[in-house]
């Protein structure tokens, strides 16, 4: 199935837009940018490094529960192992759309506001993970728990999507790099809640879970990338230097080299 997905990817994509960069770059249209180079300009792409600890605190949260749910359910409820795989199988299922939700819901809040749009998305995606997350841990009835579990999952796939909405508005000309520090982050962030979770007990570390994400979603004020919060602050402050430039949704003018 990866290997079919990937040859239709392959032969049935652009990389971007305008065109496939291959093409883009014999015909002169592209600067070719070495993997190392654009690495190590996003390693020091400080609004990287906001999404990085945004997208532990999104994917890191889903793989943790992709680990946890089902034992939760099992020793919290008392459920059959089968049972609760099923019960924990919710979790999952949301990704069919709700990671797609999340990106169109950024793409909405563009269209009308700008960046700054993107990063209030992004603020309340987080936000409200951070509450489910809390709400599911103090459950005391399966019911509850399940359907606490639902629009936990949402919020979390939502933040997912929403975060790499705005990773092409970063640096669109080294948006690979910027995508796989900004992923990186999903990996490294389970391994802290998983450490976490084997640290304290389950309400403890749903509770410290829920506090980071909620903690972590007020981030989004601090991307400074022109037209959103920050941004918008530093380019009053000095029109000379200006954040980095950045469009809504429609633009033209739009980098070239930024993914759809």
């Amino acid at each position: 199935m990866c290997l079919f997905t990937a040859i239709v990817i392959i032969r049935g994509t652009e990389d971007c837009p305008k065109g496939n960069y291959h093409k883009r770059k014999k015909d002169g249209q592209m600067n070719d940018i070495s993997v190392s180079n654009s690495l190590r300009s996003a390693i020091i792409e400080e609004n990287a490094w906001i999404l990085f600890v945004q997208y532990a605190c999104a994917f890191g949260v889903e793989v943790t529960m992709n680990n946890a749910a089902a034992l939760y359910f099992k020793e919290r409820f008392g459920q059959t192992t089968e049972t609760a795989a099923a019960i924990a199988s919710i979790f999952g299922v949301m990704n069919v759309f709700a990671r797609g939700l999340g990106g169109f819901g950024s793409d909405m809040f563009n269209a009308k506001y700008g960046v700054q749009g993107r990063s209030f998305f992004q603020f309340i995606s987080l936000f409200l993970q951070g509450i489910t997350t809390i709400m599911f841990s103090v459950a005391d009835t399966l019911f509850g728990a399940i359907f606490s579990l639902i629009f936990f999952s949402l919020f979390v796939q939502c933040s997912e999507g929403s975060t790499f909405g705005i990773v092409p508005y970063v640096n669109p000309k080294l948006t690979g790099g910027v995508i796989g520090l900004v992923g990186a982050g999903g990996t490294v962030g389970g391994v802290i809640f998983a450490v976490i979770f084997r640290t304290f007990d389950y309400n403890m570390a749903f509770s410290v879970m829920g506090a980071s994400v909620m903690l972590s979603s007020f981030l989004s004020f601090t991307l400074n990338i022109q037209g959103s919060f920050c941004g918008c602050l530093a380019t009053r402050r000095d029109h000379h230097t200006p954040a980095r430039r950045a469009t809504t949704v429609g633009d033209d003018e739009m980098d070239e080299e930024a993914p759809p």
